[in-house]
């Protein structure tokens, strides 16, 4: 159960993601600031009843910073496509617990598949030399949502 708190963070890293802009992806910044305004205002409707049970746990979830501060441009989309995907995937499980807005929920899953999309073919476009520190970053992510599944 992902408690209220773990919610919010992710709207964060959805609100953050503007940093796309850097990949130099020209028709994704404003494409993308919409998608985004549109997953908060998704995930405010989706999120208004959480179970006590999730009210009650307290966990923390610190967010691996460096890996959206990284030392080549590209490394950043590469990141941000991953955090989609676990995204993707946490609001794809079957959280019966959770009484949130099936529509909104829908909604805000299309939403990311786009980013996910849009991401992945601008991340192929760039794709260049900086292989590992890309791999680094996936990594770091790939531990950080495990905790939170």
């Amino acid at each position: 159960i992902m408690s209220a708190f773990g919610l919010i963070q992710i709207g964060l890293i959805l609100s953050s993601t503007t940093i796309i802009s850097s990949l130099q992806c020209s028709h994704l910044p404003l494409q993308q600031r919409k998608v985004i305004e549109n997953s908060l205002r998704l995930l405010d409707k989706m999120g208004k009843k959480f179970p006590q049970q999730c009210l009650r746990e307290k966990m923390s979830f610190r967010f691996p910073t460096q890996v959206l501060q990284p030392r080549h441009k590209e490394t950043v989309g590469v990141a941000i496509e991953e955090i989609f995907q676990h995204i993707f995937y946490i609001f794809s499980k079957n959280l019966t617990l959770a009484a949130w807005d099936g529509t909104a929920l829908d909604q805000f899953q299309n939403g990311l598949y786009l980013q996910i999309e849009q991401l992945e073919a601008c991340v192929i476009k760039k794709h260049t030399q900086h292989r590992q520190s890309k791999e680094v970053s996936r990594l770091k992510l790939k531990k950080y949502f495990r905790k939170i599944d």
